[in-house]
C-alpha cells in the first residue's frame, strides 16, 4: 500500500504534460495523456484496495505521509494519505467512474480546438478530489476542496467564448465560495478549541471537549455544514447547480452528478462525531436534505432542457444522502452515494451521446422516437433511469433507497421518511417523463448513433453497475462510520420496501399514462390557470435566483453605481491635492524681488518677537 500517492500523482502529471504542452499535442496523444493518466490512478488504487481489504491494518486504517506543508510553533500540519473504508469506497469511484467518463469524453470531444486543455482541466479536477477525500487532516482536505472548486469554474466555463458559459462558470464559482467561507470559520474554530485539524485526532478529542449539544459543537457542525450545502448544491445554496450544465456534458458527469457534489457528503460523514455532538446540527442536516428532495423534484418535473432534469435530479438524490446523515444512517449514505455515481454518471453521458446524435440539441420537445435510431443510448437511460428511480430488486438505485427509507423509518424520524418517499414518486415521475418524450412518440428530428470502443465501452460498464450488480458492491464502512441505527427488521422491512417500490412503480404509471393514454382529466388540469401557475413557479425552481438577485446581487450593483468613483479614493486624493496646492502657494512666494524678501524677513521676525513675549 505503499503506493497509495501514486493514485493522485499519475493525475496531477497528467495536468502538467496537458498544460505545458498545450497547442503543441496532437489530439489523439492528448487522449492517451489525459484518459491514460487516470487510468494508470484507477489501477493503482483497484491494487490498493485489493492490498487492503485483504490485509486490513490493525487500527482498520493505512497512514502514509509524505512531508509536513508547514511548521509553526506547534502547529505542523503534514500531507499525509489516510486509506480506510471510507476513502476507499470514495477513491473508487473517483477513479473508477472518473476513468470511464474521460474514456467517454475522448469521444465526446474530439475535434474540439481545446481538447487538451479540457482533459488537463479534467485531470487536475480528479487529482484535487483525491487529495480531498484521502487527505489525513482537515487542512489537506481543504486544500482538495478549493482545488475542485477551481476546475469546477475551469470546466463549467470551457466554452468561455459564449458570455451565459462565463456567467455560469462565475455564479458557481461565488456561490460555492460563500460555503466555503463558513467551512473555513469552522476550521478556525475547531483548531482554537482542539488545537489540531486532524481528523482522527478530531474525533478522539471532540467527546472530552465538547459537552453534548453545546453552544461551540453545534457552532462548529453548522459551519461545516454551511460548506457541505455550498459544495452538494443544497438548500440555500443550490442554485449554482443548473447553470452548471452549461459546461461540456463529460464535465456534468464526473463533477456534478459523480463527485464533487458528493463532497459535502463525505465531509459531514467524515467528521460524523462532531454531528452526533449537535443534535440540533445533525437534524438541520435531514431537514435541508428533505426540503431540498422535494423541492428539487418539483422543479424536474416541468423542466425541457434534458441536462437541466438529470442535474435538478442530481440535487434531489444529493438530498436524499443528507435526509440519511440527518437520521444517522451514516453507511447508508454513502452506500447510495456509490450507486448514485454509477447511475447518474450513466444518464449523463447517455444524455451527451442524445445531444450529439440530435445535433446538439437538449430541448426534449424537438425530440421523440429515439430509440431505434440510438438504441445503446435508450437502453443506457431505461437502466440508469430505473436505477434513479429505484424499480424494486432489479437496479442498484433500489437497495441504497431503500436502506435510507428503512433506516429514517426505524429510526423514528417519521417526517424524513414520508419526505423521502414523496420524493421517490416524484422521482420516478420525472425520470420516465423524460424517457418516454425523447425515446418514444413521433419523431421529430434526424439522429446518428455513436460509434467507437469509447464510445460503448463506458455506457455498458456503467449499464451493468446500475443494475442489481452495483446494488451488491457494499462499502467496507463497519470500522469507520457508526453503524446505522436499526438493523433488519423483518415483516416491518419488507412492508417498507413494498411501500417504496409501490410508489417507485406508480410514478412510473402516471408517466406512462399522461405520455400514451393522453387523459382528458390530466390535460385539463394541466390548463387550468392554477396549474399554469405552479408550472412557472417550479420551472424557475421556487424562484430562489429571482429572491437572490434582489436581496444580494441588486443591493450590490447599486452599492457599486454609488461608489463608482470610490468615496475612498477621492478622500485620500484629497491630500496630494492640498500638497500640491500648499506648493503652489509657497511657490508664488519665490519672486525675486528684493523689497519683497526684505518684507518678508522683517514680517517673520514681528512673529518670532510677538511669540516670544505672548508665551513667556
Amino acid at each position: 500500500m505503499n503506493i497509495l500517492f501514486l493514485v493522485f500523482l499519475f493525475p496531477l502529471l497528467g495536468f502538467l504534460i496537458l498544460a505545458f504542452g498545450r497547442g503543441k499535442i496532437p489530439e489523439k496523444l492528448a487522449a492517451v495523456i489525459g484518459v491514460g493518466s487516470i487510468g494508470l490512478s484507477a489501477l493503482v488504487a483497484a491494487i490498493v484496495g485489493a492490498q487492503f481489504l485483504q490485509h486490513p491494518p490493525a487500527d482498520g486504517a493505512y497512514v502514509e505521509p509524505l512531508w509536513t506543508w508547514m511548521q509553526v510553533g506547534g502547529f505542523a500540519p503534514q500531507f499525509a494519505l489516510r486509506l480506510d473504508g471510507l476513502s476507499l469506497t470514495m477513491m473508487g469511484v473517483i477513479t473508477g467512474v472518473g476513468f470511464l467518463i474521460h474514456l467517454f469524453a475522448s469521444w465526446y470531444m474530439r475535434r474540439d480546438e481545446g481538447y487538451g486543455r479540457f482533459f488537463s482541466y479534467m485531470n487536475l479536477f480528479v487529482a484535487s478530489m483525491l487529495f480531498l477525500v484521502l487527505g489525513d487532516n482537515l487542512l489537506f482536505l481543504y486544500f482538495g476542496w478549493e482545488g475542485v472548486g477551481l476546475c469546477s469554474y475551469l470546466l463549467i466555463g470551457f466554452w468561455y467564448q459564449d458570455p451565459a458559459n462565463g456567467a455560469a462558470a462565475r455564479k458557481a464559482f461565488i456561490v460555492t465560495r460563500v460555503g466555503d467561507t463558513f467551512m473555513a470559520i469552522g476550521l478556525f474554530l475547531l483548531f482554537q478549541t482542539l488545537g489540531t485539524l486532524n481528523i482522527q485526532e478530531i474525533l478522539q478529542l471532540a467527546p472530552q471537549a465538547f459537552h453534548p449539544g453545546s453552544l461551540t459543537v453545534t457552532a462548529i457542525a453548522l459551519l461545516l455544514l454551511g460548506g457541505a450545502v455550498g459544495k452538494s448544491a443544497q438548500l440555500p445554496l443550490q442554485t449554482w447547480l443548473p447553470d452548471a450544465m452549461a459546461g461540456p456534458t463529460p464535465v456534468s458527469a464526473l463533477i456534478h452528478a459523480a463527485t464533487m457534489v458528493t463532497a459535502g457528503v463525505y465531509l459531514i460523514a467524515r467528521t460524523h462525531t462532531l454531528f452526533e455532538l449537535a443534535p440540533f446540527a445533525q437534524e438541520m442536516v435531514g431537514l435541508v436534505g428533505a426540503v431540498t428532495l422535494l423541492l428539487a423534484g418539483f422543479t424536474a418535473l416541468v423542466q425541457t432542457d434534458i441536462k437541466r432534469v438529470l442535474a435538478y435530479s442530481t440535487m434531489s438524490q444529493i438530498g436524499y444522502m443528507f435526509l440519511a446523515l440527518g437520521a444517522g444512517a451514516w453507511s447508508a449514505a454513502v452506500f447510495h452515494l456509490m450507486t448514485h455515481a454509477f447511475f447518474k454518471a450513466l444518464l449523463f453521458l447517455a444524455s451527451g451521446a442524445v445531444i450529439l446524435a440530435c445535433h446538439h440539441e437538449q430541448d426534449i420537445r424537438k425530440m421523440g422516437g429515439l430509440r431505434k435510431k440510438i438504441p445503446l443510448a435508450f437502453w443506457s437511460f431505461v437502466v440508469g433511469g430505473s436505477a434513479l428511480a429505484a424499480v424494486p430488486y432489479l437496479t442498484a438505485g433500489f437497495f441504497s433507497k431503500d436502506e435510507i427509507l428503512w433506516q429514517a423509518y426505524a429510526g423514528g424520524h417519521i417526517g424524513l421518511f414520508w419526505a423521502g418517499l414523496l420524493g421517490a414518486f416524484l422521482t420516478s415521475l420525472y425520470t420516465f417523463r423524460l424517457i418516454f418524450t425523447v425515446f418514444f412518440g413521433e419523431a421529430k428530428t434526424d439522429a446518428h448513433a455513436g460509434h467507437g470502443v469509447s464510445y460503448w465501452l463506458p455506457l455498458s460498464v456503467l449499464l451493468v453497475l446500475s443494475t442489481f450488480v452495483g446494488g451488491m458492491i457494499h462499502p467496507p464502512l463497519a470500522n469507520v462510520l457508526p453503524a446505522n441505527p436499526a438493523e433488519e427488521g423483518g415483516s416491518e422491512q419488507h412492508l417498507v420496501e413494498a411501500l417504496s417500490g409501490f410508489v417507485a412503480i406508480c410514478g412510473i404509471a402516471i408517466a406512462g399514462w399522461r405520455f400514451f393514454g393522453q387523459p382528458r382529466l390530466l390535460q385539463w388540469l394541466e390548463g387550468t390557470g392554477l396549474a399554469k401557475l405552479l408550472s412557472r413557479y417550479w420551472y424557475s425552481a421556487f424562484g430562489f435566483d429571482w429572491l437572490y438577485d434582489r436581496l444580494f446581487v441588486k443591493p450590490f450593483l447599486w452599492l457599486v453605481r454609488i461608489n463608482s468613483k470610490d468615496v475612498f479614493d477621492q478622500i485620500i486624493g484629497c491630500i496630494p491635492v492640498v500638497l500640491v496646492s500648499f506648493n503652489k502657494a509657497t511657490a508664488l512666494s519665490q519672486s525675486g524681488r528684493l523689497r519683497w524678501y526684505t518684507a518678508s524677513v522683517a514680517f517673520g521676525a514681528v512673529l518670532i518677537i510677538a511669540a516670544v513675549v505672548v508665551y513667556q
